[in-house]
């Protein structure tokens, strides 16, 4: 295996932050992993109560206690509940699942803390709604959100994902509000918001591809199931080559007339039926076809060096083998080799969190069980409370739910990953500002289109502003250079490379605002043997292993919705506010680089070590023209179909979608799943026309 290039490390993000970890669910691990390796100390507290709850943490427990310390503790027992309640007093975060805890002290502990600790509730439903404080594994949040209807070939069963994918994403978003409330907690000490991350909301946020026709009550939504397809792009898809599959992507009309010219179907692609991507998706049948007969013609290699030298977006798909068998993976250091405490070999995964100053530390240390309760003790006899420094220069934060206001983000991004960070940090009071080309971003004419402008744009760019300029002229250039001066952080996904030839490269830009959060999110990462590589999310699923463990019939199957994608922009917020919190106290911003295949190798790791994939005891049945996922002890749920999810109480509840009006008209937008919960979370305010605020960014700048 290589060993990953060597970063310029500083002191930790997280430095001096103790984090108590309580709770039976994954998503509570997975954040606490996180916090980990990002330089806090967190206690993993196990226990010897048995739970009813069927999905427990402790079934990977080798992985999720890596680079924690270690303290098992017996809810019945005084002198267990006194140790937890000063480790709870003592600690910045407490990381918990109060709808599955087993501890039965929870409730209490959380009465006893300080005002002043974060707080951080992982649960099913939330707080608030019809369903809150009911119990549900990560597969039944699957059925009732659409993930498992829209997962699955087209005309078949609906699928189980393989991997806890819902709780693993809750967990970052986890992570990253615990960061927000710590940010918070720096104006308003006393009064720190509490956390809350329901597994219903996190998979609902995961949905925009299909809701953008559910929303606008298309007919054809019902038939979700689409294999490998996209709904809103053809051709994109698994193609059967001489040796194997090989995944191809289409994003835009440029790239459909380069796969005709290779493929030697230029009139016929060309022709006024498939020429437009609209058209195409309506005939996506003939589309896969043409392309299938071409790839059946040659190796999965040989498609793919094809492919790539027309600058189409494709790749063959990574074995599992033990861990994810791909070389980029190994190079930027993503596959590690740790001992148990029993002495046994386990592959782990690195830290996705490549960042120039504060990089995330990899966690191959494995405690035992309770290996840690003697210097824990020793610790709350000596009252070692962390109290985290600030000698940063950023003004109080004075809005506990809108933590980031005062600060200006810079997004140069396409598609999904890049925006939808944006806006998240949008919906936790930063001033957003997207930066398109004068032709505007392709996905504005994704279809459906409501009000002129497409439904899945309009929602993932929510809470900006829209700056419309020529990045190759010498004013367009030199405008947004002021910009970028101006600015706190800078998220892009575009082509490593792409922006450096245009000098907006990381080094440029941190040479003229040495302040700057300079976040790059692209499919193989800067660092990487893929030079320039395009990707999206299929290409990603299909070459860190997501695809190698989840098939149908022996074809490889990607996720319904774009997992790839969502979790690669939950990271991208993640690794922002955590370059925040180390610019607080050194004064100085970085740059993040950030693998989409990293991000979702490491969310495949509980099927490493050929582990068998989570799918428990959980089947899926046909009951009439219903599908409906039974499991043993647990209650029969329905698989729906995301038109019946939107408008089900428990979303409509906790207005996970609405109509918002916006200059005369009504337009859909989407919340966030990160509910920093000091009030009412603001209402998204629609994506803005191309080039709306342009006249008024530029006024001032000058």
């Amino acid at each position: 295996m290589m060993t990953p290039l060597i970063q310029t490390a500083g002191e930790s993000a997280l430095a001096g932050i103790t984090v108590l970890e309580l709770g039976a669910r994954y998503g509570v691990s997975v954040a606490g992993s996180l916090m980990a390796q990002l330089g806090a100390k967190v206690i993993f507290v196990e226990t010897v109560e048995s739970s009813g709850f069927s999905q427990p943490k402790w079934q990977a427990r080798d992985q999720f206690a890596a680079g924690k310390t270690s303290l098992c503790v017996n809810a019945k027992c005084r002198k267990d509940q006194a140790l937890l309640a000063d480790l709870a007093s003592a600690s910045d975060v407490i990381l918990r699942s109060s709808d599955v805890d087993a501890l039965a002290f929870g409730a209490d502990l959380m009465l006893q803390c300080p005002a002043a600790v974060v707080v951080c509730d992982i649960t099913a439903f939330g707080s608030t709604g019809p369903m809150r404080g009911q119990q549900a594994t990560d597969a039944q949040i699957q059925a009732l959100t659409g993930i498992m209807d829209a997962t699955g070939d087209t005309g078949a069963p609906p699928q189980l994902l393989p991997v806890p994918l819902v709780e693993q994403l809750a967990g970052v978003y986890a992570a990253a509000g615990v960061l927000a409330a710590l940010r918070a907690r720096r104006g308003q000490p006393e009064h720190t918001s509490p956390v809350e991350i329901a597994l219903y909301d996190v998979a609902f946020s995961t949905m925009t591809s299909f809701l953008a026709p559910a929303l606008n009550g298309a007919v054809a939504v019902d038939a979700s199931r689409m294999g490998n397809r996209h709904g809103m792009a053809a051709p994109w898809n698994v193609y059967p080559a001489q040796d194997g599959w090989v995944l191809l992507c289409a994003g835009n009309d440029e790239q459909w007339e380069r796969i005709c010219d290779l493929i030697g179907q230029r009139e016929r692609g060309l022709s006024p039926v498939l020429a437009r991507n609209a058209d195409r998706v309506l005939h996506v049948d003939e589309v896969d076809a043409m392309v299938a007969v071409w790839t059946g013609q040659h190796s999965i290699k040989e498609c793919v060096e094809q492919l790539l030298a027309q600058g189409i977006p494709c790749g063959p798909i990574a074995p599992m083998i033990g861990f994810p068998g791909e070389a980029n993976l190994e190079h930027r250091g993503m596959i590690l080799s740790a001992i148990t405490p029993q002495g046994n070999h386990l592959y782990v995964p690195g830290s996705p969190f490549r960042m120039s100053r504060s990089p995330g530390k990899p966690l191959k240390h494995i405690p035992g069980i309770d290996h840690d309760r003697a210097d824990l003790i020793q610790s709350v006899m000596l009252r070692q409370v962390s109290v985290p420094a600030s000698v940063g220069t950023s003004p109080v934060v004075t809005h506990p739910n809108q933590p980031l206001r005062g600060l200006r983000v810079v997004e140069i991004g396409h598609y999904t990953t890049a925006p939808v960070a944006a806006r998240l940090l949008a919906a936790l009071g930063a001033e957003v500002i997207k930066v398109e080309p004068t032709e505007g971003e392709a996905v504005r004419r994704w279809p459906p289109s409501r009000n002129g402008q497409g439904i899945f744009f309009t929602f993932q760019n929510a809470d900006k502003r829209s700056l419309a300029l020529d990045m190759n002229s010498d004013d367009g250039s030199a405008n947004l250079k002021r910009l970028i001066a101006s600015a706190d952080i800078l998220v892009e996904n575009m082509r490593p490379g792409a922006l450096d030839r245009k000098g907006f490269g990381s080094t440029d830009m941190l040479a003229i605002n040495p302040r700057l959060i300079y976040c790059s999110i692209s499919g193989f990462g800067a660092d990487s043997i893929y030079k320039g590589r395009p990707a999206f999310d299929a290409v990603i699923q299909a070459m860190s292993g997501m695809m190698a463990i989840n098939r149908v019939g022996g074809m490889p199957l990607k996720t319904g919705p774009s997992m790839a994608d969502v979790i690669g922009a939950a990271f991208g917020l993640t690794a922002i506010l955590a370059a925040l919190e180390y610019r607080e106290r050194v004064g100085v911003g970085q740059f993040i680089d950030l693998s989409m295949q990293d991000i979702c190798a490491w969310a495949t790791q509980v099927a490493w070590n050929d582990a068998t994939p989570l799918k428990g005891k959980e089947s899926i049945e046909a009951h009439g023209d219903q599908y409906v996922l039974a499991g043993p002890g647990l209650p029969d749920v329905p698989v729906l179909n995301i038109k019946e999810v939107v408008h089900q109480a428990q979303t409509l509840s906790r207005a996970l979608w609405s109509l918002t009006p916006a200059n005369g008209q009504d337009s859909y937008v989407i919340a966030s799943p990160v509910r920093v919960c000091s009030g009412a979370m603001p209402v998204p305010r629609p994506g803005p026309a191309l080039g709306e605020d342009t006249k008024s960014i530029l006024e001032e700048l000058i």
